[in-house]
């Protein structure tokens, strides 16, 4: 038996990595909250991040601990711990759609800023509590869910994110400030995806992200920012921030069930994120116990909602990118204490100041783009349609993020547009969107089915679907994909028509039976199969 390397000089590129991962969704979150909804940063820095940094230090904690007991169970010296961090499409979904309007519905019913943000507060820990809970019932089956579900439904639902969402979003701020932007990417591209080594073996996310401050710099001194690359409204200092346990959200657990509709599908997504994590990581070599992971994955979130976080952990599913690099043992230690000292120590503030967006976005690309990599490598060729496939729901939460703020500055509904035929589209892309991770997990399964010849199976993730839909669990055309009962519907938009759940439900159960009837068909006869 070989004793575990633990530590390798790949654990500083990894570090990186990881720490700048997490380091970026935390400045997307109060970059959202502050800019997007006028939101105290200083209160956001002060309440929020301490509880949600514990969060991280708790989850790659135990995932440090758990790559020994892989690593001495299998005897091998080379196994990568999983990585663990702030979810970037929740972190996203719980800023627009449960902290921000909750910020605002407090402001309008006459509470002042700091009174609305605790408010706000109160409503995003009683929605992690929650996930915490909803991801440690899934635990139990999580295991089960990854023997029924295809390889190309598992990784491609995990593509739709990485691709469309954490490799396009970023890549606004990089071109929003290109000098910076493009110059970081650069780097990170040759030495992370490249593997082209810098002189002296500097790490290439540090690399990067060094060189697009001083680019940045520079560019400030000479007077080419713009101002408002320029200022923040934050004032940092280094205190004490340390998260204790309250119970101060349970006065707003009433007024949290009306944004649960919007917290469940996100929980659930990233159950089947871990799901899709483990499977990334058992592809690349390293099997990890499913429940496990996922158990792990609940109790960092729930520890990090009793705290006071806002942000629920999840593994990442850049566990390739990170063995690729030469990660062990010592990046998840290195990026727990330093993400986790961030927020409770307040330096996590002059991080949010000091460095640039375009500087530290770069690497959410690169961890984009090597997951959809490894997904496609991980997965038969045959089943490639599926997982393309898959990121086509992805799409249509991609053009909503923007649509959406687009009809309110304008006043308008798709009700209200001048021609109703855009109304007609933007439902349909908003419908699309709703719960558009778990849709592409059914997308791409029904369609490796459909490959592998395998109708039965097929029909089965259709009449998922079918239920799914009369819930809102997919395909929701609220706004915010919230969730329903199919006897309580909220009214619909007259551009709904024709697409309302009930539709799509009957569409999906109907194509659910033509392939369960035709699988037995094919089954009764002489070299059938179903």
């Amino acid at each position: 038996m070989k004793p575990y390397r633990w530590a390798t000089a790949g654990d500083v590129n990894a570090f990186f990595g990881l720490m700048l991962d997490n380091v970026a969704n935390l400045v997307l979150t109060i970059g959202l909250l502050a800019g997007g909804f006028g939101f105290p940063a200083s209160f956001a820095v002060r309440y929020m991040l301490p509880g949600t940094a514990l969060g991280v230090l708790a989850g790659d904690l135990a995932f440090t601990w758990m790559v020994f007991r892989l690593a001495r169970r299998s005897g091998r010296d080379d196994i990568t711990a999983m990585p663990l961090g702030l979810d970037t499409p929740s972190t996203i979904g719980m800023v627009l759609f449960v902290l921000g309007p909750a910020f605002l519905d407090a402001q309008r019913r006459g509470l002042g800023s700091e009174d609305a943000a605790r408010f706000a507060w109160h409503i995003g820990m009683a929605a992690i509590v929650a996930s915490g809970v909803i991801k440690l019932i899934c635990a139990l089956a999580a295991g089960a869910i990854r023997q029924v579900i295809p390889r190309a439904g598992l990784l491609g639902s995990l593509t739709s994110i990485a691709l469309v969402l954490i490799s396009f979003l970023p890549l606004l701020d990089l071109a929003a400030l290109p000098i910076v932007g493009i110059v970081s990417l650069t780097i990170i591209l040759a030495t992370l995806v490249g593997r082209v080594p810098l002189p002296g073996r500097v790490p290439g996310a540090l690399a990067a992200t060094m060189l697009g401050v001083v680019v940045f710099y520079l560019l400030r001194a000479a007077g080419w920012v713009p101002e408002s690359h320029a200022t923040e409204a934050l004032k940092p200092e280094l205190a004490l921030l340390w998260p204790r346990p309250t119970l101060s959200w349970v006065g707003a657990l009433e007024e949290s069930l009306a944004y649960l509709p919007v917290v469940v599908p996100f929980a659930l997504a990233t159950v089947i994120g871990g799901i899709d994590c483990t499977e990334s990581a058992a592809a690349a070599g390293d099997e990890y116990h499913t429940g496990t992971v996922i158990a792990v994955e609940g109790v960092a979130t729930l520890i990090a909602g009793l705290c006071g976080g806002v942000i629920q952990t999840t593994p990442y599913i850049g566990h390739p990118a990170y063995k690729a690099m030469g990660g062990r043992a010592l990046y998840t230690l290195a990026a727990a204490l330093f993400v986790g000292g961030a927020g409770m120590f307040g330096y996590f503030a002059y991080l949010y100041l000091w460095i640039p967006k375009a500087a530290i976005f770069p690497i959410l690309i690169f961890v984009g783009l090597e997951i959809t990599a490894q997904s496609f490598h991980a997965t038969p060729v045959r089943h490639f349609p599926a997982v393309a496939l898959a990121c086509v729901p992805a799409l249509a939460y991609l053009v909503l993020i923007f649509a959406d703020p687009l009809l309110a500055e304008a006043g308008k509904t798709v009700d209200t547009l001048n021609r109703p035929e855009f109304g007609v589209q933007l439902q349909t892309i908003r419908t699309l969107s709703g719960g558009f991770i778990i849709t592409s997990l059914l997308w791409a399964s029904t369609l490796a089915a459909l490959i592998d010849q395998r109708l039965r199976a097929a029909g089965g993730f259709l009449a998922v679907a079918s239920v799914a839909t009369l819930f809102g669990v997919i395909h929701s055309p609220l706004a915010g994909s919230a969730m329903f009962v199919p006897w309580n519907l909220p009214q619909l938009p007259a551009a709904a028509a024709g697409q309302t759940p009930i539709d799509l439900a009957i569409a999906y159960g109907l194509s659910a039976a033509l392939l369960l009837v035709w699988g037995q068909l094919r089954q009764a006869t002489p070299h059938g199969a179903g």
